[in-house]
């Protein structure tokens, strides 16, 4: 597999509108603590860059971002490229529909061949092709949140993979498929646990897969909760999001690898360290 070569999925003019918004801070606010007029502000967030370089500090400090992170992001920062020839079962699938692009993933154990399915993206075609290809037997479709973006090909999978057991957090799933505190699931010597992580959706989970061969660290399937150097909106609550960011993301292991549904692979360090959303 090979390296992490994606761009941030937030750019730093979304990194800011999301915590303006969030702390309901106006335009013209924000403009003022940046030292830009509001044209210039609504341009900055509308887009990659500014001509005018804001003042971060203050901006920071009055939507609730970290000043040096924050700048940071403004001045290029990436994570790192992340060789996936160290999980050589994992695969990410990315799809693009009306304007969206998202991540899915493959997980299989390497000696029984059973299989793992993370959201379905847009579209099943690449999905299907993965398993012929490496002679896979689907078991299971894990969904980190119902939006649609994330499941929009679950009824081709699901009719083609009839015994397929689905995992959800969703309140309207029947009470087989939704999943318990605590539960894991084997797949083969691989095993799956979850962490619910509302805020962005009331159904919010994030997937943690351990105990890979020759050591690897865990990976955690992220969903829409946290992108490498943002976080992603809060339809239901900002601050419910980044709480449970904290406590289900940041309590594993530093080199947890994080997939998220949108956006590059990072792990836990790096997020403490470089993601604005945090201090």
């Amino acid at each position: 597999m090979g390296v992490n070569e994606m761009t941030l999925e937030d750019h730093i003019g979304d990194i800011i509108r999301k915590a303006r918004t969030a702390a309901k801070i106006s335009v013209e606010s924000a403009a003022t603590a940046a030292a830009l007029t509001p044209g210039e502000f609504s341009t900055l967030e509308d887009s990659v860059s500014s001509l005018v370089r804001p003042n971060f500090a203050s901006l920071a400090k009055l939507v609730g971002l970290h000043p040096a992170k924050l700048e940071g992001i403004a001045n290029g920062w990436l994570p790192r490229s992340h060789d996936l020839s160290r999980w050589r079962e994992l695969r990410q699938i990315t799809t693009s529909q009306n304007g969206i692009t998202v991540n899915c993933y493959l997980v299989w154990d390497e000696i029984t061949r059973e299989a793992a399915l993370f959201d379905t993206g847009w579209d099943a075609k690449p999905v299907f092709e993965l398993i012929a290809e490496n002679g896979l037997q689907l078991r299971h479709l894990f969904l980190t949140h119902t939006h649609e973006d994330h499941i929009a090909a679950m009824g081709n999978i699901r009719e083609t993979f009839p015994k397929l057991h689905l995992h959800t957090n969703s309140k309207t799933a029947p009470p087989q498929h939704r999943n318990r505190p605590n539960d894991f699931i084997h797949l083969g010597s691989l095993r799956v646990m979850n962490r619910a992580i509302p805020g962005h959706a009331e159904d919010g989970v994030a997937y943690v897969i351990g105990t890979w061969a020759e050591d690897a660290p865990h990976v955690a399937i992220a969903g829409d909760t946290i992108f490498a150097g943002s976080l992603a909106t809060g339809l239901q609550s900002t601050e419910l999001l980044k709480q449970k960011v904290r406590e289900q993301i940041f309590s594993l292991p530093a080199e947890t690898l994080i997939a998220p549904g949108h956006g590059p692979f990072t792990t836990v360090q790096e997020e403490k360290d470089h993601n604005p959303f945090f201090s």
